[in-house]
């Protein structure tokens, strides 16, 4: 029998950094989705407010696997 897989994107923030933000998607995405496999940052971005950084961005693609 065969594994199958489900591609889903979410987008993560952080006022810290972009390593934050990934984390912060993927611990809040772990709460519902329990057999994520990997995931891939697809596009980091950012706010401005003041002409400082406030806030990072990253998209994120995640795999999780159907389980039965």
């Amino acid at each position: 029998m065969s594994d199958v897989y489900k591609l889903i994107e979410i987008v993560g923030t952080s006022t810290k950094s972009y390593e934050d933000a990934t984390q912060n998607a993927i611990t809040k995405a772990s709460e519902t989705l329990k057999a994520i496999s990997w995931f891939q940052v697809v596009e980091q971005r950012g706010a401005v407010k003041d002409g400082k950084i406030a806030e990072f961005q990253v998209i994120l693609k995640v795999g999780f696997k159907l389980v039965d």
